[in-house]
């Protein structure tokens, strides 16, 4: 694993392109498993697709929720998407041709986040309703309802057996569960206890990224839940940003800012070594592609773009 090398000179991710579609805010964008696709979702109500092809040109827009859109994600074969709403509902689309297959009913407030399970045959999602629920794709319906927190669900993740769903809430906690039974495993707590915005799965499943309303992205070992790394210089007090594992070469964290900027930090020394300058509002969202140098962020509402940027060896 020599390009995990810390003494290696970090390349710096320059902007390749600045994708102008959405009327108001951007509140995701994800890379599909393949990296063939890039998704994105907002407050203007709809989702949209893009090719990551040299043009990054627009493919698909999906209409049909009737608020703004706060998430999305893709089914590992990249053939279906879904959809989290202020409408209260998760949406689940073709992918090709942008029509809507089912509308998941049962949230009684905002849905804030989801994700497909590996296997793509379940979805998971949090609400403001304070709980998570686990949907079959097939039939639509609600498989679970796990009374997850006392306060808004801000992220629902599958490790990457799909055995365990993570979540995470502004009421300062993140629990672990078991996929099949819905049995909470596991509640991770802070000292402090500040609430927590974000939190996903190491590619390699041991470990959980989570992010908290203090300006700080931990590292934990949820196993032995002890947390082993603090990244901070970023600046997150207010919204639910996410954060990414870079892992196409060496090992980085990337996260968004409410400084405008996008963040880079080496994941064994903790150093920032790079910050994206370019975006006009808070960077609400990143995604890192899964096998090229590439990230792509997504901005709110006096922003509205999305930028995609790239590491090219000079």
């Amino acid at each position: 694993m020599a390009s995990s090398d810390p003494s290696e000179p970090f390349t710096p991710y320059k902007l390749k392109q600045t994708l102008t579609a959405h009327k108001r805010a951007v509140s995701a964008v994800k890379f599909s498993s393949d990296g063939r696709l890039l998704g994105s979702c907002s407050a203007d109500k709809t989702l949209r697709t893009w090719s990551t092809s040299a043009d990054f040109s627009a493919l698909q827009e999906f209409h049909g929720h009737a608020q703004g859109v706060s998430d999305l994600a893709f089914s590992s074969d990249s053939r279906h998407v879904c959809s989290a709403s202020d409408d209260k509902t998760v949406r689940l689309w073709d992918v090709e041709t942008g029509s809507l297959i089912k509308t998941l009913q049962g949230h009684t407030n905002y849905v804030f986040c989801v994700n497909f399970n590996p296997q793509s045959n379940m979805i998971v999602s949090g609400s403001f309703d304070e709980t998570v629920r686990v949907w079959d794709v097939k039939t639509g319906k609600c498989l679970k309802v796990l009374p997850a927190h006392s306060d808004p669900v801000t992220a629902a993740n599958f490790n990457r057996d799909g055995s365990l769903i993570v979540s995470s809430s502004y009421d300062g906690l993140c629990r672990i569960w078991d996929a099949s039974t819905g049995h909470c495993m596991k509640t991770l707590i802070d000292d402090e206890n500040p609430p927590v915005s974000f939190v996903k799965f190491s590619p390699n499943g041991k470990f959980i990224l989570v992010g908290t309303l203090d300006n700080t992205l931990r590292l934990w070992n949820f196993s032995t839940g002890k947390f082993l790394k603090t990244y901070t210089g970023h600046v997150n007090s207010k919204y639910c940003i996410s954060s990414a594992f870079s892992v196409t070469n060496g090992k980085y964290i990337v996260s968004g800012s409410e400084d405008k900027c996008v963040y880079l930090w080496e994941l064994q020394t903790r150093k920032i070594v790079q910050k994206l300058e370019g975006h006009t509002d808070t960077v609400i969202s990143v995604s890192c592609h899964p096998t090229q140098n590439m990230i792509a962020s997504g901005a709110l509402g006096s922003d509205k773009t999305i930028r995609i940027w790239t590491q090219e060896r000079d």
